[in-house]
């Protein structure tokens, strides 16, 4: 989906199995920790979907931090 995608490192959903003590297994994915951030792109601010190791580095300057 293209909002639990990452704007800056294109971090997505990763999918994998459930597996149970019977070892039945069912879908499930891990999502990515993806926070909506206003920040200023050439010089106009915008919204952008950035996940928390992209804010933690520092790859994106936020509006009011």
């Amino acid at each position: 989906m293209a909002s639990s995608t990452c704007d800056i490192c294109a971090k997505h959903p990763s999918f994998g199995k459930s597996v149970s003590h019977s070892h039945r297994r069912t879908s499930r994915r891990w999502n990515p920790n993806i926070q909506s951030v206003r920040t200023v792109i050439n010089g106009t601010s915008k919204r952008v979907n950035v996940c928390t190791s992209c804010l933690k580095a520092g790859k994106v300057s936020t509006l009011g931090a």
